[in-house]
């Protein structure tokens, strides 16, 4: 699950982020001291990177060897769904992926700029993205 990592490993700075972002707009929220986003996956949320692995310290360095092919298939299938779903599309190149597939009109999609440290402050803080979620 994108932005997870196991306990004990520190938060990282995108996962402080998106917590900093859930306590200002979800007033009951308490953010966990670890960055371990498996109780998040047992309430049916998704949070997938387009490239799956990387090697240590090399971000994007598995991105050609096919990732790609898997997880748009899995965006093709979601997209497909007659569930309501709701798409938080946090910086371009994720937005770029949901350009090519049609949305139904009981999905709610959300854009806003990446939660890491260099984007943020451009947007992702006061998005208002989960209480948009827990709206619809």
């Amino acid at each position: 699950m994108s932005f997870s990592v196991q306990r004990g490993v520190p938060i990282p700075s995108s996962l402080r982020n998106i917590y900093k972002e859930l306590r200002n707009d979800i007033t009951d929220f308490v953010p966990p001291s670890h960055g371990c986003l498996l109780e998040w996956a047992h309430q049916g949320v998704l949070l997938l990177n387009t490239v799956l692995t990387v090697r240590k310290n090399q971000p994007n360095s598995h991105k050609n060897i096919g990732w790609a092919h898997f997880t748009d298939a899995v965006l093709r299938v979601l997209a497909s769904r007659n569930q309501p779903i709701v798409w938080m599309l946090w910086g371009a190149y994720a937005q770029s992926k949901l350009q090519r597939l049609s949305i139904p009109d009981n999905h709610l999609v959300l854009r806003t700029v990446h939660p890491s440290g260099l984007s943020a402050n451009r947007g992702f803080f006061h998005s208002s993205h989960f209480s948009k979620c827990n709206a619809f």
